[in-house]
């Protein structure tokens, strides 16, 4: 019997906080990405997190009732993402019998990962909530209705850091006890200090031919120019001298990048290079080797489904929202295998510019709005508790005489 996957969308929220309160979920099917149920409820009055910590229950209810054996949850709070990973411990007592109905509610299918997703890009959820927030504020219960997005590109993979399904237990011990709630990164404007950070020296591999032709690159295996050659060479020694201390040079497979990674690493200092698959770029699909003006000609409607919407993907390619999940996996292990330690991570233009855009927590608009040289260089700092210092973005300085 074939396996079937949900993707759950789920969020809550409040007026005044607590105030008048309501969730939202949203149940997509992961093999076409179409709506197969809504759920939403105005609660009265509560809290943001108890509302949210609702809708995920909501959600996770509805899967089970649609017969679901694997589940990918989305959501926008941070809060219910890391707890139900069993990352951050369950402080507030009003959460904790909440986290432990949705935990148990986790152990009901095969696997359950939990992934966060930036506000804009859980959207319908978002309205489902706040039009029960309004049913609250009216001192009325309804289910409203909302319109879906009209373009949804169904999930290539489960996503998400880690699997719930196993952890159910923990989280329910977690939220039976008294703990630390990291409910949040700090919020000031205090510098933080470096050292206890990850640093991320995020390059982008040097020119191409497709890079000069203005063609899109994405898993083609295509080799340096001689110009990308000499960029390569100067951008090693502006890492190394940025970076002298790094520990780890981690590379996209494809060889436009392990040679902008080796040539840094000797740079440096003879460092190892260590390849990860989730660093390559986008699937850019039945677009591979052709300009924009081809596309444009050739996949009209395509292009501008793909352009409107980060769920969309080339014909036969990937979307840049399964892209910038797998670069959330990547970031979270670096974070985990070199606490306050400098990695350099050599990649392609996709995934950086998205980590950028997390990493910022700007909108999907940030992607057309970047430009990103080849061989340019960012850097971003990333802290245990969710903290995010962006540096630098696409220096080329070391770029200028060539």
């Amino acid at each position: 019997m074939a396996t079937r996957t949900v993707l759950v969308e789920a969020d809550g929220g409040s007026r005044g906080n607590p105030g008048p309160a309501g969730y939202g979920a949203v149940l997509r099917d992961a093999a076409t990405g179409e709506v197969v149920a809504e759920r939403s409820e105005a609660i009265g009055t509560a809290t943001n997190n108890v509302a949210e910590y609702r809708g995920l229950i909501a959600g996770l209810a509805a899967a089970a009732e649609l017969g679901a054996d694997e589940v990918e949850v989305r959501m926008d709070s941070k809060l219910v993402v890391e707890q139900m990973c069993g990352r951050w411990q369950i402080k507030h007592p009003g959460l904790r019998p909440l986290a432990a109905e949705a935990a148990e509610l986790v152990g009901r299918f095969t696997a359950v990962r939990f992934s966060w997703i930036p506000r804009d890009r859980n959207t319908h959820a978002d309205a489902l909530a706040n039009a029960a927030m309004d049913a609250a504020a009216a001192s009325g219960v309804a289910t409203p209705t909302v319109e879906p997005p009209r373009v949804v590109e169904p999930p290539r993979r489960l996503g998400g850091p880690e699997p719930a399904g196993g952890g159910a237990a923990e989280v329910a011990a977690r939220a039976e006890s008294p703990g630390t709630d990291l409910t949040s990164a700090p919020v000031s404007w205090e510098p933080r200090p470096s050292f206890t950070a990850t640093r991320l020296i995020l390059v982008r591999h040097g020119e191409t031919e497709y890079t000069e032709q203005g063609r899109y690159s994405g898993r083609g295996d295509i080799p340096l120019s001689s110009k990308g050659q000499a960029q390569v060479r100067a951008t090693a020694a502006r890492v190394a001298a940025l970076a002298p201390d790094a520990v780890a040079v981690i590379s996209s497979p494809l060889s436009r990048c392990t040679a902008t990674a080796e040539a840094i690493a000797t740079a440096i200092g003879d460092l190892p290079v260590r390849r990860d698959d989730e660093l390559i770029e986008c699937d850019f699909g039945a677009w591979e080797g052709r300009t924009f003006a081809e596309v444009r000609e050739g996949w009209a409607g395509e292009l501008d489904a793909w352009l409107a919407s980060t769920r969309v993907a080339p014909p036969d390619g990937e979307s840049f929202a399964a892209v910038a999940e797998r670069c959330d996996r990547v970031a979270r292990r670096l974070l985990d295998a070199y606490p306050g330690q400098t990695v350099v991570v050599v990649s392609h233009v996709s995934p950086i510019k998205l980590m950028l855009r997390d990493a910022l927590a700007a909108t999907d608009a940030f992607l057309h709005r970047l430009y990103l040289d080849a061989a340019g260089v960012s850097v971003l700092d990333r802290w245990p508790d969710g903290g995010v210092a962006v540096r630098s973005v696409n220096e080329t300085t070391h770029l200028a005489d060539l």
